[in-house]
């Protein structure tokens, strides 16, 4: 373990898939943490943030019961009961628009706690991790530059992280198709047209009240930028 962990770091981890969640244990093991809780869900984890006491909260991005945003939902709740416990996101997912919350709770806010937010392919050697670990501990920020790009680029257009398909998906919704109509024109089943508009919904940062509501706000969004 590097010298920056001095002593045994508390640590949760929230994944929803049972065999990465004992891989992450044996792995953060490995790294000289203790870790004092194993969670399937993020629910289960603040409930028992009282218990477990964590200096560090390991998240995966996408986590049950719908698979959206309820890990950051988590995360910005994590913030306001313990702001002085790190926050490390580890996916192998980029949600760059959703870690702009994080990111935007500073010191001024009472947060202490650091974040970090690695893809689990691009982690390739224990020895980064631990950097990772130690410098979150600090109360630093550790972004992987994928996520880093992906926040930029959000945040100079807000259809740039569209695939071709979704601005095209998004465009027939513009038209006024409902989902069988898109289907149709596009020759796909409509449970391949959902899974498009569903993420249209995520990467403009549309939160659920609603699929009518969101799907108007959609297309005010590509109406005013669509070019």
């Amino acid at each position: 373990m590097t010298a920056d962990i001095a002593s045994p770091l508390r640590l949760v981890i929230a994944e929803d898939s049972l065999l990465l969640r004992e891989g992450l244990v044996r792995l953060f093991q490995e790294a000289g943490c203790d870790v004092v809780g194993v969670y399937g869900d993020a629910i289960s984890l603040l409930d028992e943030l009282d218990a477990t006491r964590p200096e560090l909260v390991v998240f995966d991005v996408r986590m049950p019961p719908t698979f959206r945003d309820e890990w950051v939902q988590a995360a910005l709740e994590l913030r306001r009961r313990a702001p002085s416990v790190g926050i490390l996101l580890l996916s192998q997912y980029v949600e760059g628009s959703y870690t702009r919350e994080l990111v935007a709770a500073s010191p001024g806010d009472g947060v202490t706690g650091g974040l970090g937010y690695l893809l689990k392919d691009r982690v390739a050697l224990l020895a980064e991790l631990e950097d990772a670990v130690a410098r979150v501990r600090a109360g630093g920020t550790v972004l992987d530059p994928q996520v880093v790009r992906e926040m930029l680029t959000q945040r100079a257009h807000p259809l740039a992280t569209l695939t071709p398909r979704e601005r095209e998906v998004l465009g027939l919704m513009a038209e006024g198709r409902t989902n069988t109509g898109i289907a149709e024109r596009l020759f796909v089943g409509t449970g391949a047209v959902e899974k498009h508009v569903t993420s249209v919904f995520q990467k403009l940062e549309l939160q659920y009240s609603g699929s009518e509501h969101r799907r108007v706000l959609a297309v005010l969004t590509y109406l005013q930028n669509a070019r």
